[in-house]
């Protein structure tokens, strides 16, 4: 694969990070697919509509989101996306902080746009 699939994965997750951040439904709408699969943390299994919902809905608000250990492995139409986050904020009223390690799948649509359609978290213990 060549660098600027590298390149193309590297700023669709720089804007889901964003709009995690912001809330910014609009955004998120338009990178995650219909289609998506994400099991949360706590091992709930999310659809587009239930992700969206809980940032619409305010039920979900990010504070921070530091990345590192970004590894990229990219497919034909489509690219694994391994990434730790340090990340805080407040869930149904209840402030959290944790490292989790996010892996996700996106996926190249017909018309050229990444979108996640599958992922996972996982809280990474302290050693």
């Amino acid at each position: 694969m060549t660098e600027n699939f590298v390149n193309q994965i590297e700023a669709a997750e720089d804007k889901l990070r964003h709009a995690m951040l912001t809330s910014d439904v609009g955004l998120l709408d338009a990178l995650i697919s219909s289609d998506l699969i994400f099991t949360t943390h706590h091992g709930a299994v999310m659809s587009k509509h239930d992700d969206l919902a809980v940032h619409r809905s305010g039920v979900l608000k990010f504070h921070k989101i530091e990345l590192s250990e970004q590894r990229i492995l990219p497919m034909t139409s489509a690219a694994f996306v391994s990434v730790r986050a340090k990340v805080s904020g407040v869930f149904a009223d209840s402030p959290f902080e944790d490292e989790i390690l996010f892996s996700r799948v996106w996926q190249q649509t017909p018309d050229n746009i990444w979108q996640v359609i599958a992922g996972q978290a996982t809280i990474v213990q302290s050693q």
